[in-house]
């Protein structure tokens, strides 16, 4: 990226996953992130977990970036349908979305 390029957007999903649901869900979304990274060139796909194991529950949050062209509209909606479609048929629902752009980096 140019130093003139202006930073890219990131999104950030986050919900909540029975314990009894994780195992198949993770692989099912690790899947589909690296069919998504393979379909559009500079993609980066992250999965991350917080486990609270009182709750049985646990908490993930998929990233995505693409450094310089961010995650633009079109692709946000490709992420989504495709992922939000794994997690409806394991029964979790309430995904959150935050998108960050980065700031510029001191001069």
């Amino acid at each position: 990226m140019s130093p003139a390029a202006p930073p890219g957007v990131e999104h950030y999903l986050y919900y909540r996953v029975p314990d009894a649901a994780a195992t198949g869900l993770r692989l099912a979304l690790l899947a589909e992130q690296a069919a998504l990274c393979a379909a559009h060139p500079g993609l980066e796909a992250r999965l991350l977990e917080r486990v609270d194991p009182a709750a049985g529950q646990r908490t993930w949050m998929e990233i995505y970036r693409r450094p310089g062209a961010g995650v633009e509209e079109a692709l946000a909606a490709a992420i989504e349908a495709r992922m939000a479609a794994h997690c409806a048929a394991a029964g979790v629902g309430g995904r959150h979305l935050e998108a960050f752009r980065a700031l510029p980096p001191c001069a």
